[in-house]
């Protein structure tokens, strides 16, 4: 049997109105043969999550440069967490201090890509974190 595909949602949330990285991932995720649903730009936590339930993903990607990760981020988490999106993996990227990483960790975002990070980084990630999930879950 074929493992079955990963899906992967990449949302822009925020005001933020540049998308290229997003684009750029979005690519490297589909060109690593996941599928792979992108949002759009000007994105609520509320839209994003309920997404993520329509799209049934395994990954909810976001990107942000506006400066308003501490507030958008954890928000979007506690909707997918509301919303019974317990074993989603949420990844984040884009313009984010170090100091505020380990807060955003403790907020349930798994990973924190900044620039220059690879994209075969990013898919060796998530491919990991997610096979690691399905594994869990199958034996739970």
């Amino acid at each position: 049997m074929a493992e079955e595909k990963i899906r992967v949602l990449i949302a822009k949330p925020g005001l933020d109105g540049h998308d290229r990285g997003a684009k750029v991932v979005a690519r490297a995720l589909r060109d690593a043969g996941m599928e792979v649903i992108y949002t759009g730009l000007r994105q609520t936590p509320e839209m994003i999550a309920e997404a993520a339930l329509q799209e049934d993903v395994d990954v909810v990607g976001l990107s942000i440069l506006s400066g308003a990760h501490m507030a958008l981020l954890p928000k979007t988490v506690q909707l997918l967490r509301e919303k019974g999106l317990d074993h989603v993996l949420v990844v984040a990227g884009g313009i984010i201090p170090d100091e505020d990483v380990p807060k955003l960790k403790e907020a349930g975002i798994a990973e924190v890509f900044g620039p220059g990070t690879s994209t075969q980084t990013i898919v060796e990630y998530i491919r990991n974190k997610v096979a690691e999930i399905r594994r869990s879950r199958k034996n739970a």
